[in-house]
Formats: C-alpha cells, sequence, structure tokens
C-alpha cells in the first residue's frame, strides 16, 4: 500500500475513527522534458536569492507570511500545525446530506480513507450507516496549509473522501456562456423525442476500462516514428492533416432532425439490426454536411481581408 498523505481521525458526536488518507487518482500525461533548441540540453531551473542573485539550496529555505511589503513573518511546519492542532489532525463531521444536493463541479479531488490502527469497527459501522442512508457526511479537514469542505462516501469496501470546492471558489456564470433565448433556440418536441431515443439507443453500463487516453497512445506513436526515422535531434513540424469538416451557423446546416434520425439508425446497424436505408442516408448526410462546410471554406479563403481603419 502507498504512503498516506494524512493520519488523525473522524469525529462525529463522541464518535472519533482513527484514519489514514491515501492519494485515490494519478496523473497519466506525457512527460515532455523543456530543451534549449540551440543544443537540446535540458532546461533546468534554480532557485536564487531576489537580492544577492545567488542560488539557495533547500536547507536554507522557509516559509514566510508577508503581512505587509517587504516584511514576513516566518512559519514552521511546527507553527501551522500548533495554530489550530485539532483542525489539522481531524475530519470534522458537519452534517450527513443527499450525494444528489451537490453539484458536480463542486468536486475537487478524491481518496481513499483507509482505517487506522483500532478503528476497523467504527469505521466499517460509518461506512456501512453511510451506505443503508444513501447519504455522504459533510466535514472539513486541514491538508499541508489548507481547510477543505471534503465529502466522505461509500465505495465498495471502503469510504472515499472528496475534496470540495468552497461556493467562493466557484465563478458566476459569465454573460458570453448563457444560452441564447429567442426564435433561434427553440426545438420542437418532435426534435426532443427523436433526441432521446437516440441517447436510449446509446444508453450503456458504465465500464471504465473501455476507455483509454488515445491522445496519448499517439503522440508516443510519433515519438516513436520519429526515433526511426532518425529524428531526434531535429525540431520538425507536425504532418499536416486533412481539413476537419466543422459546423456551420449558415442556413445550409444540415437539418437537425435527418441528422438524428441517421444517428440512430447508423447506432442500430452497428448494433446488428438492420434498418433499411438508415446507413445510405447517414452517408448522405455526411457527404452534404462535407460539401456545406467545403464550400463555406472556399467562400472565405476568396473573400479579402478587410482592411484595418487607420
Amino acid at each position: 500500500m502507498s504512503r498516506p498523505i494524512w493520519k488523525g481521525a473522524i469525529s462525529f458526536g463522541l464518535v472519533h475513527i482513527p484514519v489514514e488518507l491515501h492519494s485515490a487518482s494519478s496523473s497519466s500525461g506525457i512527460d515532455l522534458d523543456l530543451l534549449d533548441k540551440r543544443d537540446f540540453a535540458p532546461v533546468g531551473y534554480k532557485r536564487y536569492n531576489k537580492v544577492t542573485g545567488k542560488e539557495v539550496k533547500q536547507p536554507d529555505i522557509v516559509k514566510g507570511y508577508a503581512y505587509e511589503k517587504d516584511e514576513y513573518v516566518v512559519l514552521t511546519d511546527e507553527d501551522l500545525r500548533r495554530a489550530n492542532p485539532e483542525s489539522t489532525q481531524t475530519i470534522d463531521i458537519l452534517s450527513f446530506i443527499d450525494t444528489s444536493e451537490i453539484p458536480v463541479f463542486f468536486f475537487e479531488q478524491p481518496y481513499y480513507l483507509v482505517p487506522g490502527k483500532g478503528g476497523e469497527k467504527v469505521y466499517a459501522l460509518l461506512r456501512q450507516t453511510l451506505e443503508k442512508s444513501g447519504k455522504l457526511a459533510l466535514g472539513q479537514v486541514v491538508i499541508r496549509t489548507k481547510q477543505h469542505l471534503a465529502a466522505l462516501m461509500p465505495f465498495q469496501k471502503v469510504i472515499v473522501l472528496n475534496l470540495l470546492r468552497y461556493q467562493e471558489e466557484i465563478r458566476e456564470l459569465p454573460e458570453v456562456a448563457e444560452p441564447k433565448t429567442g426564435k433561434q433556440s427553440l426545438v420542437s418536441a418532435k426534435e426532443v423525442e427523436m433526441a432521446l431515443s437516440l441517447v436510449k439507443d446509446m444508453s450503456e453500463p458504465w465500464n471504465p476500462e473501455q476507455y483509454q487516453d488515445t491522445y496519448r497512445q499517439d503522440v508516443l506513436a510519433l515519438v516513436k516514428k520519429k526515433v526511426k526515422a532518425k529524428q531526434t535531434h531535429t525540431l520538425t513540424e507536425p504532418e499536416a492533416e486533412g481539413d476537419v469538416p466543422r459546423a456551420s451557423s449558415s442556413s445550409n446546416v444540415v437539418d437537425l432532425m435527418q441528422l438524428l434520425k441517421a444517428s440512430i439508425g447508423d447506432k442500430t446497424a452497428k448494433l446488428g439490426v438492420t434498418k433499411s436505408r438508415s446507413k445510405p442516408e447517414a452517408e448522405k448526410l455526411i457527404a452534404k454536411s462535407k460539401t456545406t462546410s467545403k464550400k463555406i471554406a472556399e467562400s472565405k479563403a476568396d473573400t479579402p481581408p478587410r482592411k484595418r481603419s487607420a
């Protein structure tokens, strides 16, 4: 098992449950190094004193809070723990609420909570209680130097702690993102019904194993290709791809109902159910969409750029 990133206890009422916090996620992105394009040497960073310009070694670095310009209060890790010992060692449960009440964008980072020594029975009691009640436990916990809102939820045989964002950290919906109202945004009952049929045809059980980071695989394949071509010391531009058809807002766009019907027919065909004309219709609509996109692109290319006013 991985090393815990935090040790403490869950507290609700008079009950204390010793627990350990373990990371429940990891990053799988492409690890790219920064290079100097003149000789391809790795580029590094140094921590330096902004007054003397000299490099500062790790043992000489401390943390400080600027209470006014150029004036600092130095705070050690022990100082941060002593500021409120209880909050840094306890997940304090505030209430129990329905999971559906929390909008998805409040969830930030998942962790596994596992029982500490001697806490197995009370831990199991809390997990089963959450599972049977259908509620989550809302609490607060300090990790490093920040107090977080947290949701404790049962998952299989453990309790998952999800860090939550505070209300003040959620941005208001900008005006530019608000859907337009008016005739152009109205949809008919038939269009909604057809879209629901498409959703029904495309519905399937959640199976996370079938989803892969194909972009990462594509990048690694490109790296392998460049190594094979002995392009290991040359900065090359990525190969140009064909124009990707884009959706257009012009009046020449394929009818929404036709696309929904074709999508349902194409999905049904993939499932092994044959429907007459569904695939030809889809191919015809896709071809029409590509032709429309091409015409729009050509018309844009032929249009001379506007002159800027002086």
